[in-house]
C-alpha cells in the first residue's frame, strides 16, 4: 500500500537536501575564472601560509552558490521569493558540503501563502559553514 502524497509541507519538513563532493583545488581555480574573484587566499598556497592559514580555503560565495543550487534543485525558481545567507565559518579545501532546508514557519509574502525555510550548509564533520533562510510560494 502506498503512502498518500502530501500536498503541503509541515513545520520541520526537510525540503532541501543535497551533498556536494569534496572541494578540490581545481574547483577553486574554476570558480576564480567564472566569478572573477582571484583573491590569492583561495588559490595560492604560499600566500595563504604567509597570511597564517595552513592552506587555501573556499570562496564564501562558492559555498553560497552551492546552497542556492541545492535550493533551486528542490524548489522551482519561480516559487522563490527571498534567499539570504550569513557566512559562519571558513570552508576548508577538501570539505564535502551538505546543504539542507527545513520549513520553519508559514508566512504571508505580498498577499501570497509562503513557507519560510531555515537553510544550513555543513561540512562532513557537521560544522556549520553557512546559515540562511528562504521564502517560497506554496
Amino acid at each position: 500500500m502506498s503512502k498518500p502524497v502530501k500536498t503541503q509541507p509541515a513545520i520541520g519538513d526537510r525540503l532541501v537536501h543535497k551533498v556536494f563532493p569534496p572541494i578540490s583545488r581545481h574547483t577553486l581555480a574554476l570558480y576564480c575564472g567564472a566569478s572573477g574573484d582571484h583573491n590569492p587566499i583561495h588559490v595560492d598556497l604560499d600566500f595563504a601560509k604567509a597570511a597564517g592559514y595552513p592552506d587555501v580555503f573556499t570562496h564564501g560565495m562558492l559555498v553560497m552558490g552551492y546552497l542556492g543550487q541545492a535550493l533551486t534543485d528542490a524548489v522551482p525558481p519561480p516559487r522563490l521569493r527571498m534567499f539570504s545567507t550569513r557566512f559562519v565559518a571558513i570552508t576548508q579545501l577538501g570539505a564535502s558540503l551538505t546543504c539542507e532546508g527545513h520549513v520553519s514557519e508559514f508566512v504571508e509574502h505580498d498577499g501570497e501563502r509562503c513557507a519560510k525555510l531555515a537553510l544550513t550548509t555543513k561540512d562532513e564533520n557537521g560544522d556549520l559553514k553557512l546559515a540562511g533562510e528562504a521564502v517560497i510560494a506554496l
